[in-house]
């Protein structure tokens, strides 16, 4: 009788442990996860959240780097964020890095771009220890972000050779940007004739500059927003840009969801039209043309920050 008990006993136990290996093979795919960063939590700055971390791509000679900028309208948003798609760049010998960095109403223009641009310039200070080339640099990133990677690119080089930082002696120059979502400009007025009240009235862009709506119209306002446009800075000298967009085309009706058309491909066809004068390369690509953002923005780094295809 007691043998006879043991077969279901049996059976089952090993109905149980296949059961248990398929299920884990059936889900190694999704747990799939992004390999560490070499460096971890690394400070760049002061603050909790200026942070980075650090991958290495296995090379004898120093690396390009591709930097990630998280988005989130400057208030939220995180590091983890990372595209995943990034890192077959290592396996061509880019290097990565994404950042943290303040957020607003903690901080307002310019602390966001001041943070982005100081981890560059950390990474360039410790070009050699990290085995990074300081003059091959790209920028990546999704909306705030996007804008971010743009502003940096294109403004003059925030080098401060004789700064007691030693940091701040570092170059802010980057060689080509690879952004998605992007805007080019951050002007309440501008945005409004580009592409709509509603993206005008973005919740983030009073926390953003530290205003309420009905202060925009003062001349210290404007200025402001002329300053926080990353195409006021765009030269002849300025690196090449990859820019995609998914946002539906066409006109924002004007009782649109504030913040609808924010990244409408509008901010990108305004920056191509400029850039297309000074001719600098700038590829302007949308989800409508079956374009794959992950694809195309590694291609365009392997093509500017390796020289091949």
């Amino acid at each position: 009788m007691k043998t006879h008990r043991l077969f279901p006993l049996l059976a089952a136990l090993i109905v149980s442990l296949l059961t248990s290996g398929t299920s884990h093979a059936q889900k190694a795919p999704r747990q799939t996860a992004k390999p560490r960063p070499d460096l971890v939590k690394v400070h760049y700055g002061d603050h909790e959240r200026q942070v980075l971390d650090f991958w290495k791509a296995k090379s004898d000679k120093p690396t390009p780097l591709v930097v990630f900028i998280h988005g989130g309208g400057f208030r939220a948003g995180s590091k983890e964020g990372i595209p995943a798609s990034l890192f077959a760049l290592l396996d061509k010998g880019i290097s990565l890095m994404a950042i943290n960095y303040r957020f607003s109403p903690g901080v307002t223009f310019p602390a966001h771009y001041m943070d982005s641009a100081r981890s560059i310039q950390y990474a360039r200070h410790h070009a050699k220890e990290w085995n990074i080339d300081p003059t091959r640099i790209g920028a990546t990133g999704g909306s705030a972000g996007a804008g971010t990677s743009l502003w940096i690119g294109f403004h003059d080089d925030m080098a401060d050779p004789k700064n007691a930082d030693p940091v701040l002696r570092e170059s802010t120059r980057l060689s080509c940007m690879a952004v998605s979502g992007a805007q080019t400009s951050y002007d309440p007025f501008v945005i409004k004739e580009w592409v709509g009240e509603a993206a005008a009235n973005h919740p983030a862009l009073e926390g953003f500059y530290g205003l309420k709506r009905d202060q925009y119209e003062t001349p210290a306002a404007r200025e402001m927003f002329k300053k926080a446009a990353p195409i006021t800075y765009l030269t002849k000298d300025d690196p090449p840009v990859y820019a995609f967009y998914n946002e539906p085309r066409g006109p924002v009706p004007p009782d649109a969801k504030p913040g609808t058309g924010i990244h409408h491909i509008n901010f990108g066809l305004k920056l191509k039209e400029q850039m297309d004068r000074l001719g600098i390369e700038c590829t302007i690509r949308h989800a409508d043309e079956k374009a794959s953002y992950a694809q195309e923005a590694n291609e365009f780094f392997i093509k500017h920050l390796l020289g091949t295809k």
